[in-house]
């Protein structure tokens, strides 16, 4: 029997009204096991006034309030990571463990949220003038959307919403419609928990949904994680609306490896880094930078760690990796490889006739690893979000960081070396938001923000850790002057006692 997925708008589920649904499949099975609703603008409305309201009361409540909320609600997410990640799994296809550690993650800012006390701190200069003080203080926006992709349905919405609400804004979560059951148990887990009817909203839908968020006037601003066409459009179109916008893109993510590095530690790291998630997330190492003479060396290490990884269903312990999210998208991944050859590339590793016994209908691929690729190929030059690891050569170190610095994204990006002058040379010269030295996957843990630089982020504020903090809020200095009571004509009378 096919399950149905609604809204939660107000506290309480909402039955989707605009007629239109959306498949969800199971990508193990190639079954469809969910129908989701998809919202039109009145529903998408119906949330934003519902976070409206909310904000009243929610906006001005003491941060006692909302941080022994939060504690109590990471004690629930903690209880039930194992449902959430079993959503994960039904839905996106990703191996438990793999779903284990996005909830995981998603935790660490549940926590950081936890501790907003610190991070609203204001500050206050005193007598800066005779009997004048100065005080900037943060307050929180209004009504703010999240926008989230389908490759980490609870852990990007994590991103987001717990600091948005520690700051004291309400929030409306638009998730992908591929997988939205963990969105839709992370807002009731969320009520459960305390946190008032209408401070966290889920609504499902597709680009009608999202364009109805950009467009509507009491939504102050929104987050989005995603691929880089669709973050340049919620950028310049919420933008155009007046709201402020954080949008993460693509990438296409480098590991340099210099002829001084561990080579199997490197062969470890890529392995794990362009295969882990089955390559769908943003952060996966797409390409390896072998220098000098080290890459016959290298791709032999990794084809013989990729060749040992077990693919199968998620819900399955032995699994390592599982399917991909749609046959589509397994067919688009899959064409990447079909046609490296023909662009000068060498298939060392060729996925794309993987299949799973007992399982023929799932949306499989197998590993794939593609040696001497081309600068000017389509398999480097697209964010192929699957599992496919690009190969190139460079003759020195400098020729590999300039070949890194010329891709248009600039998310994340590694070395391997056992040189700390060249770490440290490449982490201050390399174009990307995050660097990971001898660390393959150098993505900050919750007080630190994430984000990338060039074609992989648009808006000027990274997501979560301080960035967080200020993108949720903004400043307020206020300048006061008190006359000293010693001036007024008949002096203050404080009501104290006279003594004579």
């Amino acid at each position: 029997m096919t399950k149905t997925v609604h809204h939660f708008i107000g506290g309480k589920t909402v039955e989707g009204t605009s007629g239109e649904w959306g498949p969800v499949t199971d990508p193990a099975t190639g079954v469809v096991t969910t129908r989701v609703a998809l919202a039109d603008a009145d529903e998408v409305g119906a949330a934003v006034a519902s976070a409206k309201e909310a904000y009243a009361t929610w906006g001005t409540s003491s941060l006692a309030q909302r941080t022994a909320i939060l504690f109590r609600y990471r004690a629930l997410l903690d209880a039930r990571r194992d449902d959430i990640a079993a959503a994960i799994t039904a839905e996106h296809g990703k191996v438990h463990s793999d779903a284990l550690g996005e909830v995981a993650r998603g935790l660490e800012i549940v926590e950081l949220a936890c501790g907003i006390t610190v991070q609203l701190k204001g500050e206050l200069s005193t007598q800066v003038s005779n009997r004048v003080d100065v005080a900037a203080i943060r307050q929180p926006l209004g009504v703010v959307a999240g926008i989230t992709p389908f490759n980490f349905p609870a852990m990007v919405p994590m991103w987001m919403f717990p600091l948005a609400v520690a700051c004291g804004n309400t929030f409306v979560l638009k998730p992908s419609e591929k997988d939205p059951s963990a969105a839709n148990l992370l807002a009731e887990l969320a009520s459960e928990a305390g946190l008032p009817d209408g401070v966290l909203n889920v609504v499902h839908g597709g680009k009608p949904a999202v364009d109805a968020l950009l467009a509507h006037p009491d939504v102050a601003a929104v987050s989005f994680v995603g691929s880089t066409p669709i973050a340049k459009y919620i950028h310049a179109t919420a933008s155009a609306n007046g709201k402020r916008v954080q949008a993460l893109g693509g990438a296409k993510n480098h590991m340099l490896v210099l002829p001084d590095a561990d080579l199997d530690a490197a062969a470890d790291a890529a392995v794990s880094a362009a295969y882990g998630s089955a390559g769908e997330r943003c952060m996966a190492i797409s390409a390896v930078v072998a220098v000098g003479a080290v890459g016959d060396e290298l791709v032999a290490k990794i084809r013989e760690r990729a060749e040992k990884i077990k693919i199968g269903p998620g819900n399955d312990p032995t699994s390592e990796m599982g399917p991909l999210i749609t046959a589509a998208h397994r067919d688009k991944v899959a064409s990447y490889v079909t046609g490296a050859a023909a662009q000068g590339a060498e298939v060392v590793l060729d996925g794309t006739g993987h299949t799973v016994d007992g399982h023929e209908d799932g949306h499989w691929i197998g590993l794939s690893l593609l040696d001497k690729v081309s600068t000017d190929s389509d398999a480097y030059r697209d964010e192929i979000f699957g599992p496919v690891l690009c190969v190139l050569r460079a003759e020195t170190y400098e020729e590999g960081v300039a070949l890194i610095n010329a891709s248009p994204f600039g998310n994340g990006t590694a070395i391997f070396t056992r040189d700390g002058g060249a770490a440290r040379r490449f982490q201050l010269e390399v174009q990307a938001g995050m660097v990971g030295v001898n660390v393959p996957i150098p993505v900050p843990v919750g007080y630190h923000s994430f984000g990338g630089w060039k074609d992989s982020l648009f808006g000027d504020h990274h997501i979560y850790g301080n960035d967080g903090v200020h993108f949720y809020t903004r400043g307020k200095v206020v300048t006061t002057r008190w006359p000293d009571p010693s001036d007024a004509p008949a002096g203050v009378d404080l009501g104290f006692p006279r003594n004579h």
